[in-house]
């Protein structure tokens, strides 16, 4: 395996898209969102090393977290949930809400145990006094769905 050059560059514009003016997001009266995401490790360099995986995984928190913030303010009904899966390149936050494309919200995430046992790698990077962490065995991958406590969209949660 080659050496990762530029690391600290490639970090510091990691952490740099967790700020929500570098995505074209509408929060205002006319926005919406289909299941609109984003995968920060789009090229899966979580992969590579569990160090650089946590990064990544804390850097979606980050971006979650700031559009919870940005969202409280949004005056719709919305979903909000980060999902990490098995490959780190398919790693993502969403946002759900009502929209013109399809009548597909509330979007229904199906068969996720809230009581699973969480893997230490996501231990180490999630609070887990501030977040719900799920499993679910999806119909291509296995992945976690990571939700706040203090979030009032609606992902059904039966531990809330």
């Amino acid at each position: 395996m080659k050496k990762f050059r530029g690391k600290k560059r490639y970090f510091r514009n990691l952490w740099r898209e967790t700020a929500l003016d570098q995505h074209n997001l509408d929060f205002g009266k006319e926005g919406w969102f289909d299941l609109w995401h984003t995968h920060l490790d789009f090229c899966g360099l979580g992969n590579n090393s569990l160090k650089m995986r946590r990064e990544h995984i804390k850097a979606h928190i980050s971006l979650y977290t700031n559009l919870l913030e940005k969202l409280q303010s949004f005056g719709k009904p919305y979903q909000l949930w980060i999902e990490l899966n098995v490959d780190a390149g398919s790693d993502a936050v969403y946002i759900h809400s009502p929209n013109p494309n399809e009548d597909n919200f509330p979007v229904k995430i199906e068969h996720i145990n809230w009581a699973c046992p969480v893997p230490k790698y996501i231990q180490d990077s999630v609070n887990l006094g501030e977040f719900y962490v799920g499993h679910r065995n999806g119909e291509t991958d296995k992945y976690y769905v990571i939700q706040s406590k203090a979030d009032r969209s609606i992902l059904k949660n039966p531990l809330s």
